[in-house]
């Protein structure tokens, strides 16, 4: 049977690593903590669970301290676990006879289930999706192809029916807006899952300073003819939310425009919204709220789409003295947030 190696990077994460790391126990070969500056008792109770405990000066990258945290591993696989995670019994079953058949097969990589997204407001608008989590250590290369060989360099993937619990008990948007800052600061060039990831983080945790030190990125991005559409669109969604912020009607025109090229997002309606609420223009903010409800769909916040526009609509029927309309659209958007509790 092939061993594995479960590789962390942590800091501050008392209130959850150690469920995290019993949820493994008899899985796992060796578990690897990499802390990056705890202040908690997060080393304490590693620890106790028997994990190694390492330190990593923290470097304000993800990518160096996670890179560390693997080249201490010694296991045929490594697993890549965050302390919020968990697995349930079902799946800790699921996990064993994996380890057990994996060793009969040519995998590189196995893709594992990540759920409760939406519970949790994390900057993923599904609530499951596929995450690449256990990696071979070494991977042995082949020559393919009968004639004109060449070495296979693309990794075999599977697809696992695992289900990882993602439990967040904080939120992290402070650092990693701060991590998104630095790399850009760099001149690190913030790739198209990036750029996305950013402005989905704005949107749900996000201050109006972070939305302001964002907007000399976003303006590059939107005015770059190396980026998609849908890249593009996501700028401008950004830079509509700064224009809000600054009553400035000629940025908010410039991006709304941009982004009806192609059918307009629920966020870029919403801010329209906002825009003209905050003027008290009420029938027109009712307008672009309906549209951010009804007739748009997201493609960063969910909740520009589903809850908050409904919530809007009732506040504008409110200001219009249409108390029963109000009403309406509040039952609908909590019958929503009910929908979104029952799934943590």
């Amino acid at each position: 049977m092939v061993t594995i190696s479960l590789c962390m990077i942590v800091k501050n994460e008392e209130s959850c690593i150690g469920k995290c790391l019993d949820s493994l126990k008899g899985i796992v070969d060796e578990m690897i903590v990499v802390d990056t500056g705890s202040t908690d008792k997060t080393v304490e109770i590693a620890k106790e669970k028997g994990a190694k405990v390492y330190h990593f000066a923290w470097t304000g990258d993800f990518s160096e301290a996670r890179n560390y945290s693997f080249s201490l591993a010694k296991g045929d696989y490594i697993y890549a676990a965050d302390a919020d995670e968990e697995l349930d019994e079902e799946n800790r079953e699921r996990f064993l006879k994996l380890k057990e058949d994996i060793g009969e097969l040519n995998v590189d990589i196995v893709q594992m289930f990540y759920s409760n997204q939406l519970a949790f407001r994390t900057v993923y608008n599904y609530d499951k999706e596929l995450r690449p989590k256990l990696f071979r250590r070494v991977r042995n290369f082949v020559w393919v192809d009968p004639v004109h060989e060449q070495v296979s360099l693309e990794p075999v993937v599977c697809d696992s029916d695992i289900e990882i619990i993602h439990r967040p008990r904080e939120n992290h948007a402070g650092r990693d807006l701060a991590s998104f800052r630095k790399a850009i600061n760099d001149g690190r060039k913030i790739s198209r899952r990036l750029l996305g990831m950013y402005a989905r983080e704005l949107f749900m945790a996000g201050t109006d300073d972070d939305f302001l030190q964002a907007e000399d990125f976003f303006k590059k991005a939107a005015l770059d003819n190396g980026r998609t559409i849908d890249e593009v669109k996501e700028a401008c969604c950004v830079l509509a939310h700064v224009a809000v912020l600054k009553k400035d009607a000629d940025q908010l025109l410039k991006f709304s425009l941009k982004d009806a090229i192609t059918d307009m997002s629920s966020e870029m309606c919403y801010e329209l919204g906002d825009f003209y609420f905050n003027k008290k223009d009420i029938d027109e903010a009712i307008v672009w709220y309906y549209n951010a409800a009804y007739e748009s769909k997201s493609i960063l916040d969910l909740k520009k789409n589903l809850e908050l526009p409904r919530l809007a609509l009732a506040k504008c029927y409110r200001e219009l003295g249409n108390d029963e309309q109000a009403d309406d659209y509040e039952r609908e958007a909590n019958d929503i947030l009910n929908d979104l509790s029952s799934l943590s």
